[in-house]
Order: structure tokens, then sequence, then C-alpha cells
């Protein structure tokens, strides 16, 4: 009995580590492992670890370009891309019918390891990512495989932690009914860069790109990408953040934010205005041929979607998850046709592109929690 006492606790071991490894898919391509960082501690109960004094380690491998944060409410999970690509996978409980998590387009505001809510008897939010000033945020908790939360995503608790350390200021975040995803796209009406192809400041301002996107271009409160032809004679290329613009249906408008603060406006034309446009995410991922254009995605979220009623159903419905498909550009390409903006503005806009920035399309305005420290902010339910 003795002699076979190792063999039992190995296969035990084995088991265990595969049950959790089985939870979710995590960025096997950056080699995360549970001893980069230390699992996150209540006040009141310190724990040793063995990795603690590896709790602020950095990830091995950066991310490759802009990360998106897609939470599907039917589903209830959330998928992370990296540059477009799907990198990461998990389950996690949204807002209650009583307490709803909002649809649309938002970005992480602000960022804290360990806080407590304002709102609800300062409840634990471990690992908490803000959306909304009003209270919506991305944080660790309980995660019983249906809607449970006053409006908040939880995540599980090894998924909030890794996501913590790998997000910046400004990472894109859209919540959606149905599970979507990005899709390449290419269309005359995206805006460009202007650069000098070839030249001696473009190839400095590429080097320097691929460097910083991945650790400091998502964030605007970070030095951000050097742009092309932007040096001054003698000195340094002068340094940039990522823009977004929005287009709004309902107010016939352009509007263009940098670093969280507003640039400007400008009115746009929009052909059959009384017909919808619905919502989408255009997001400029790299530089390509030598900076004459830059690679585009985009994600369009679905109008409508069936409601559940009553408490009791949601939650005993059982949570149906389906696989990512890949969407057709098709009526995002439609939606670039039929919008006219001035030809100064774009060149404009065209001037300040650079990789991570984005441009929002829906035929809402924006919400009235987009001000201060903010991205554009599009509530679509």
């Amino acid at each position: 009995m003795r002699k076979q006492t190792p063999l039992i606790a190995f296969t035990a071991f084995m088991l265990s580590a595969g049950i959790a490894h089985a939870q979710f898919l995590f960025w096997p391509q950056h080699r995360f492992w549970p001893g980069h960082y230390a699992p996150f501690k209540h006040k009141h109960h310190h724990r040793q670890t063995n990795s603690e004094s590896a709790k602020n380690a950095r990830p091995e491998d950066p991310p490759k370009g802009p990360l998106q944060i897609i939470i599907s409410i039917a589903d209830q999970r959330v998928s992370l891309f990296d540059n477009g690509a799907l990198i990461a996978r998990s389950s996690v409980s949204t807002g209650t019918q009583g307490h709803p998590t909002p649809l649309g387009v938002f970005s992480v505001i602000s960022k804290q390891r360990w806080h407590r809510s304002n709102i609800y008897s300062a409840a634990p939010m471990p690992y908490m990512q803000r959306i909304t000033w009003s209270g919506i945020a991305l944080h660790a908790g309980v995660v019983p495989g249906h809607p449970a939360s006053h409006g908040c995503i939880r995540l599980k608790n090894d998924f909030a932690i890794r996501l913590w350390h790998l997000t910046k200021r400004g990472t894109r975040v859209i919540i959606a009914h149905d599970d979507v995803q990005p899709v390449e796209i290419t269309n005359p009406h995206l805006f460009q860069p202007k650069a000098v192809s070839g030249s001696p400041e473009f190839q400095a301002a590429t080097v320097a790109g691929k460097s910083t996107l991945v650790s400091k271009a998502e964030t605007p409160e970070a030095t951000s990408l050097q742009v092309p032809s932007s040096a001054p004679a003698g000195g340094a290329p002068k340094k940039m953040v990522p823009i977004s613009v929005f287009v709004s249906r309902k107010l016939s408008k352009l509007f263009v934010r940098q670093g969280f603060s507003p640039l400007f406006d400008a009115a746009v034309k929009i052909e059959n205005p009384e017909e919808p446009l619905g919502t989408h995410v255009y997001t400029a991922m790299e530089f390509q041929s030598e900076g004459a254009s830059i690679r585009w995605t985009v994600v369009s979220i679905p109008d409508e979607f069936p409601r559940i009623e009553g408490a009791k159903k949601e939650r005993e419905a059982p949570v149906k998850q389906t696989a990512l498909s890949v969407p057709s550009p098709d009526k995002a390409n439609a939606v670039l046709n039929r919008i006219e903006i001035p030809q100064d503005t774009v060149e404009r806009i065209s001037e300040l592109l650079t990789p991570a920035s984005s441009l929002i399309i829906s035929d809402n305005g924006f919400s009235h929690e987009t001000g201060k420290d903010t991205d554009f902010i599009v509530v679509t339910h």
C-alpha cells in the first residue's frame, strides 16, 4: 500500500490541475502561468504564497496590438482579442434582470487592484477595471453560470488577475447580447495615415510604434506612438496618442477625442438618414505598406435581441454558449459608404491617426456618461 501512495498523489494532482486548466483558454502563445502573479488576498486574510516575490511581475510576451474585450450576455462569456485574433475566453456573470448590464461600447477608464463598491455595502471588487463612472466594472467575483450581479461583469479570479495585468487605461470593451468578434475590413472611406513612405523619420517611427504600441498606445495617459514625418529639425519625433472618432446618425455629427479629451467636431452628411446604421466599432491595427496604409477590423453589434422574462426563468435557464462565427463585413462596409465627411476633416483625422485609433458609428448619440476622463461611451440598450 505504501508503494502506491506516491502514484495516487501524483494522479490526484494531475486531475486537479487538468480541471483547473479546463476552466478557460488563456494566452497559450504568451506563456502565462499561475506563478506569474500572486492570487489576490483579502485585506483581513493575508496568505503567504510561493509567488509573493513575483506579484509585480510583468507578462513574458506583451500583446501584439490593440486589445479588445468583448462580453456576450447570452453566452455569459468574455472573449479577449489581441490585434484582431482571439487569445482568451472565460465565463462571466453579468447583471440580473433587475440590475442589467448595459450594452454598448465602453473602455477601461480606471483600474484598482483592490476596490470596494461605493454603492453596494462596500462589497469587495478585486482587480477592478471600471468602464463607467456610475458603477459598472469588470472585477473578480463569484461566477455561478448565470446572471447574478448588480450590473458589473464578474470574472473568474485567475482570469481577472491576468486580464488586469495585461490591459491599459483605454482598452476597448464591447458588451453585446450575442457573441460578436472583430473581422478584417477594407474600405476607401476608412481613414488612412498621412505619412511620407520610406523617409528616415517614418522608419524610426515604425520601429518605435512596434515597440510602444503594445505597452503604451492603449492608454491615453502614457507616452504614445511616434508618428511619421513629425520630427522637428534636430529633435525627437513628436509623440501622439491614439484618437477616437464617433459618428452619430442621431446628431448628424462627427466628434474626435484624444487621450480622453475632446478635440473637435464637424457636421457630416448621411445618405438616407431615416434608415438605421446600427452600431459598429472600427479599430486601426498596424501600419502597412511602409506607412501608406493601416489595417482595420470592425465589430458590428446586433441591434435587436430576445428578452428573458421573469427572474426565476433567468436563474434557471442554462447558459447556452455558441462558437464564434466569422461575420461578414458587408453591412459595416455599406454603413461607411453612406457617410460623407468633409475633406478637411478627413485630412485632419488622417494626420492624427495611429494604431489603436478607432472609429465608432452608431444611430445613437454618445451616452451622458461620456465626459471627463472617458473615451466615447455609447449605450445601445
